[in-house]
């Protein structure tokens, strides 16, 4: 395990919760992976408590799952289950980027803009590590004008189980090049105001992602 991070501000518990579900989201500790409180707490030089309260966050996220005789260990899905979510997050990103279109400002597309230049600097840089969260961010800000709060929570959830999964997904299927060219071509349709263009592309977007990794996770479960 890696060194103990500082702990400066918000509460105990809460930077537990964010440090584990970093490691998590980046694949430190894989699907299936025991969470021991003890040795966690030891890590991080704390109690037990705010472990304990950090694991149980992360298992209403569904990151996290508790078993008997084991405890805690890294949330593990389906094939089905996988592609469930994808089918759901089509279903509300969709909803989602049709609301946002029009109530999008100049600085709403320059922090879609920012997001997008440094996601494509990872994908030159080969940054595998941060291609998952950046992921995450580019959607979240496309997303973020469309004044639907309820539905961005359950979207930010349903990224916490898949992300891990994509960003593994992308690394190996060698598909970077048409992710990074849908994402740009979404954000233009956006840019230019085209709404049923770019709910168009995101459902094609996020159908090519979800064949994509299942195909990969065929194969790796096989």
């Amino acid at each position: 395990m890696t060194a103990s991070p500082r702990f400066t501000r918000r509460t105990i518990t809460d930077q537990v919760t964010e440090d584990l579900r970093a490691r998590i989201l980046a694949g430190d500790f894989p699907a299936g992976f025991q969470l021991r409180q003890d040795a966690i707490a030891g890590e991080y030089n704390v109690s037990r408590i705010p472990v304990r309260e950090a694991l149980q966050r992360l298992d209403a996220e569904g990151l996290v799952s508790f078993q008997p005789h084991k405890g805690a260990i890294v949330a593990q899905l389906s094939l089905d289950e996988i592609e469930e979510l994808f089918e759901v997050r089509k279903l509300l990103e969709c909803e989602l980027l049709r609301h946002a279109i029009p109530r999008m400002t100049p600085a709403d597309l320059k922090s879609v803009e920012d997001i997008l230049m440094v996601y494509d600097e990872s994908f030159r840089a080969g940054d595998v590590g941060k291609w998952g969260e950046l992921n995450r961010e580019f959607h979240d800000r496309l997303y973020q004008p469309s004044n639907r709060p309820k539905t961005l929570e359950i979207i930010r959830m349903i990224g916490n189980n898949t992300v891990r999964f994509a960003q593994a997904q992308l690394a190996l299927s060698g598909e970077t090049d048409r992710a990074e060219r849908e994402h740009h071509q979404i954000f233009e349709a956006c840019k230019a105001g085209n709404v049923d263009e770019a709910v168009g592309l995101l459902a094609a977007h996020i159908e090519n992602s979800a064949k994509s990794l299942m195909n990969c996770l065929r194969t790796a479960r096989q």
